[in-house]
């Protein structure tokens, strides 16, 4: 009598949790082992340390900012530091020395503001005046057309830089590992073992650990640098715009970080990768130049604050100026999300329809249409 044959045990695969996490190590471990990696962070370190230092030991140097003073505003600066006040004996006496150039700023009584006064100033309020003081006022440009603020400048530069550098090195390494994955035909062992989403989340989830790794040193480095230069005044005017810039940066990278792996899934060889990922490096690019330009001009920095891709360089530099009101961070970070969950759908898509196409270039139509 023949014996029935027994089935060998099986061995089940991986959860889809442990899928994703097992493609996020892999992706973690692949970049900190990479010299460019290492020597293009160490760049931006260097470069955001002594930007922090520069900004900081500007505030210091015109921490005692000359302001003339009516007799009706004298009560709103007896306590704030780091202010050279000149009396004057009216409204109109007051203007005229900060049109002369005496003064940089002049605060005088104001029935109307909110805070019982109004800070004027020639061409752009200076901004440790304003962190100085407990309430943010009303403020009167005599000639807004002139000049500019060097702290707003700076703190332009320090947001459009980091976003520029942090989604673009990480959104070009996710686009260089999906081609030579398949290059290399290293993604047909891998989605033999794993599902295509699977894969695709682990690419992402590991690349944002990595951005938000470096956006939180780069803030270690922000509040160290203004707290050696001793501008801790400073440094609570700018608290919540950085912390804002984090959270938006969040959701803005995985948008990102989704469009280029999908973007980078239609094609096969590594020259080809720019045909597809070039817009996407333009909406990179672009916050960074608009914020740079455009940092006194309120109309392009609250159209940036809505645009799902400026938003985090946009609504952190209207914050810091004081142009948003407290519900603006929150409609533009909901705008931020819909639009992040809409650009997962279409990007999971196609990436499952591009991904083990080889040869020419995938149409988009035919990414989406499959």
């Amino acid at each position: 009598m023949n014996a029935t044959p027994t089935a060998g045990p099986t061995t089940a695969g991986p959860t889809t949790a442990q899928s994703v996490w097992l493609v996020a190590e892999r992706e973690i471990g692949s970049k900190l082992r990479s010299k460019a990696f290492i020597i293009s962070f160490a760049i931006l370190f260097v470069g955001a340390l002594a930007l922090v230092l520069w900004g900081g030991f500007t505030a210091q140097n015109t921490s005692g900012t000359p302001v003339a003073v009516t007799s009706e505003a004298q009560q709103y600066v007896a306590d704030v530091p780091g202010v050279d006040v000149t009396d004057a004996a009216s409204d109109a006496e007051a203007r005229e020395l900060v049109s002369a150039g005496e003064v940089d700023a002049a605060i005088v009584g104001d029935s109307a503001s909110p805070t019982g006064f109004t800070v004027v100033a020639e061409s752009s309020p200076p901004t440790n005046l304003l962190l100085s003081l407990s309430q943010l006022p009303t403020v009167e440009l005599l000639d807004p057309d002139a000049g500019s603020d060097a702290l707003g400048f700076v703190a332009a530069i320090g947001f459009g830089v980091v976003f520029l550098m942090a989604a673009s090195l990480f959104g070009g390494t996710i686009a260089q590992s999906v081609v030579e994955e398949k290059q290399t035909r290293v993604v047909e062992l891998l989605i033999s073992a794993i599902p295509v989403r699977s894969l695709l989340a682990g690419k992402v989830i590991g690349n944002t650990i990595l951005a938000m790794g470096e956006i939180l040193i780069l803030v270690a480095i922000a509040v160290v640098g203004l707290t050696v230069t001793g501008q801790s005044e400073l440094l609570q005017g700018l608290g919540a715009p950085i912390a804002w810039f984090a959270v938006f940066f969040f959701f803005g990278f995985v948008l990102l970080a989704t469009l280029f792996a999908a973007a980078a899934s239609m094609v096969s060889r590594q020259e080809d990768i720019g045909s597809t990922t070039t817009p996407l490096t333009m909406l990179i690019m672009a916050p960074y130049f608009l914020v740079i330009f455009f940092y006194e001009n309120p109309v392009v920095l609250g159209i940036m604050s809505y645009v799902p891709f400026s938003a985090p360089v946009g609504m952190p530099m209207r914050m810091f100026l004081g142009e948003a009101q407290w519900w603006e961070p929150l409609l533009s970070l909901a705008i931020l999300i819909a639009t992040c969950l809409g650009a997962i759908v279409v990007a999971a898509k196609i990436y499952e329809n591009s991904l083990l196409r080889m040869g020419a270039r995938v149409k988009l139509s035919e990414a989406l249409s499959r």
